[in-house]
């Protein structure tokens, strides 16, 4: 059986924990979804605190979130992850993006947040949902995107906090 590309990432999902210092997809850094769970994951992996399974998915690959932020920003990962460790503040890493990247406007920002937090639902990756729900054991809850089988594996219900409405 031959592999395709975007299935890579696809594989081996195991059961995820909360991670603390690693908060929500859906917490907003500036205008951005996702933006500062990425931050913090390049924080927790520097310091020996992001679980090697979360490291697979570090960087500028094509179909991790990680990847899809930076394209959205027009920087690369490289930079953001040197200013994060250098410590630099959230904002003034986002900052340092808008300003060096691709300029976004309030409407592209939204459709970004949109985005990231339909994705899995109806699109290129529909396929993956499923096999990451069954075997992170999650079948009981009501998932329908990637970001929120995230959420539900971490602890936390995007459904009963309704977290879409705070984007």
């Amino acid at each position: 059986m031959q592999e395709r590309d975007d299935d890579l990432f696809a594989i081996h999902v195991p059961l995820m924990q909360n991670i603390p210092g690693l908060r929500s997809c859906y917490d907003k850094v500036g205008r951005l979804i996702y933006f500062g769970r990425m931050l913090d994951k390049i924080r927790l992996h520097a310091a020996g605190q992001l679980p090697p399974d979360y490291a697979e998915n570090l960087g500028e690959h094509q179909f991790t979130l990680d990847g899809r932020c930076c394209r959205f920003l027009g920087v690369p990962y490289s930079e953001i992850k040197k200013r994060t460790l250098a410590g630099e503040p959230d904002e003034a890493v986002l900052n340092w993006a808008h300003a060096h990247g691709a300029s976004r406007t309030d409407e592209e920002c939204h459709v970004w947040n949109r985005f990231i937090a339909k994705l899995g639902w109806r699109d290129e990756r529909s396929h993956v949902l499923p096999q990451r729900i069954q075997e992170s054991g999650l079948s009981d809850k009501p998932i329908e995107t990637l970001i929120d089988h995230i959420e539900f594996d971490e602890g936390r219900d995007p459904v009963a906090d309704r977290a879409w409405e705070k984007i």
